[in-house]
Parts: structure tokens; C-alpha cells; sequence
């Protein structure tokens, strides 16, 4: 079993920044994938970005040039920092860990909510 536990969400002004952290405890074996899916309004859940335990990683369009995603494997978390931010970011964020055994996602998210 995985828990997921996120922070790091709030309220941002266009243009600003933000930087999310989700650490993973629990039967975490490499290798393994973490990544980050957010849930904007009245929408579904969406894929944001992913970053394996050997470091390659993967965006959605919409948030290249902007989003970084980073990894503390000794900490096993993973992070999220947001520059730039628009207002379609507004979102709740998430987090999930996959590895040979299974997928395990966070119980609440982050709000994040971009507006002036």
C-alpha cells in the first residue's frame, strides 16, 4: 500500500508562480512513475506531467515551457513548479505514483486557482 499526500496549492495571479510537492510513503518500489493530473471545473481529470524514477519525464502541450516536474527519489516526492500560470490552470491537482504492482493516487488533491 501507497499513501500520497500533496501541498503546495492556493490562490496565484496570472502570470505568477506556484510550486507543488506530493510525497509518497508506504511499499514504494523502483522503478516506478510519478506524475501529476489535475481536475478543472466541471471537466475531467486530466494528465499534466509524469517523471520516472531514472529521471525521463513527460508533459501535456498546454503546460511545456511552463511546468517543471522534479523528483527527490531519496525523499520519494515528487514536485511540481508552475510559472507562468494561467487562468486554465485553475485546477484540482493530484498526484499518482505506478509501479509493477499497481497505481495509488492521493485521497484529496490541491486547489490551485489562478486569478487576479
Amino acid at each position: 500500500q501507497v499513501q500520497l499526500v500533496e501541498s503546495g496549492g492556493g490562490l496565484v495571479r496570472p502570470g505568477g508562480s506556484l510550486r507543488l510537492s506530493c510525497a509518497a510513503s508506504g511499499s514504494i518500489f523502483a522503478p516506478n512513475v510519478m506524475g501529476w493530473y489535475r481536475k478543472p471545473p466541471g471537466q475531467r481529470r486530466e494528465f499534466v506531467a509524469a517523471m520516472s524514477s531514472d529521471g525521463s519525464s513527460d508533459y501535456v502541450d498546454s503546460v511545456k515551457g511552463r511546468f517543471t516536474i522534479s523528483r527527490d527519489n531519496a525523499k520519494n516526492t515528487v514536485y511540481l513548479q508552475m510559472n507562468s500560470v494561467k487562468p486554465e490552470d485553475t485546477a484540482l491537482y493530484y498526484c499518482n505514483i505506478k509501479n509493477s504492482y499497481g497505481t495509488w493516487w492521493s485521497d484529496q488533491g490541491t486547489q490551485v486557482t489562478v486569478s487576479s
